[in-house]
């Protein structure tokens, strides 16, 4: 535990600027489509997609800013279909310095991993780049809502041309998207809530790498693929 702490102390923090550009990128790529009543809301004009909840957001972002933890959840996903490409998705990660000097630890809140984004928010709502919404009564806010608007989804695409480096955050977005199909924010929390070390951060700390076991991890199912295929190749010869 101590050398979880230890490392994590020195673990870079993200901006404001920094978090804007991934939270505007993560919205081009994981917004869906708006309804009737949300298209004719002059306020949102121009709107391009929504991402609904920030239980939803904040999952999704975890996933973006903890690599280790994106590989782990592949592997997962390897052990239970044994699709190859996700023992190779999370090889390019792990056998990298991905999970080092991509990662971005989060707080462990009462509902899981959470780092405030309000400033970030602030910075594209003032640009007219996105647009929120709360659903609920005054008194207690149920959801909140985040839509990308066209001069967001412009800006995205601009930054994407200009600062090609940023392309690694559209390829972790999709990623992220193929991991969470079909889930809600609260299916995401359930399955974050998973990780033993996710699930036993005390409330207010950083939540520790899985690194050092995904990567054992993904040599031990290497070495599993590898005698399944000899073993197979020996049955047909």
């Amino acid at each position: 535990m101590d050398q979880v702490e230890d490392a994590d102390a020195d673990a870079p923090v993200t901006s404001r600027e920094q978090d804007a550009v991934r939270i505007l990128l993560l919205l081009d790529g994981a917004c869906e489509a708006v309804n009737s009543a949300e298209a004719a809301d002059p306020g949102l004009a121009g709107t391009v997609g929504v991402v609904r909840g920030q239980v939803r957001l904040q999952k999704l972002d975890f996933w973006l800013r903890n690599p280790d933890y994106l590989a782990d959840e592949l592997l997962t996903d390897y052990e239970s279909s044994r699709e190859a490409p996700l023992l190779t998705l999370a090889g390019e990660i792990l056998d990298s310095e991905e999970p080092e000097v991509r990662r971005y630890p989060m707080l462990r809140h009462h509902f899981g991993a959470y780092e405030p984004l309000n400033d970030a928010l602030a910075v594209l709502r003032s640009a007219g780049l996105t647009a929120q919404r709360r659903r609920g009564t005054v008194n207690r806010v149920r959801q909140h809502d985040y839509f990308l608007l066209e001069a967001g989804r412009q800006v995205a695409r601009e930054m994407i041309r200009q600062v090609p480096v940023f392309s690694y955050y559209v390829d972790r977005v999709q990623l992220v998207l193929a991991l969470a199909d079909g889930l809600g924010g609260t299916q995401l929390k359930q399955r974050q809530y998973l990780q033993r070390e996710y699930a036993e951060t005390v409330r207010g700390e950083r939540i520790g790498s899985v690194s050092v076991r995904a990567r054992a991890r993904l040599a031990q199912l290497r070495a599993q693929a590898q005698v399944n295929g000899t073993e197979s190749e020996e049955g047909r010869g």
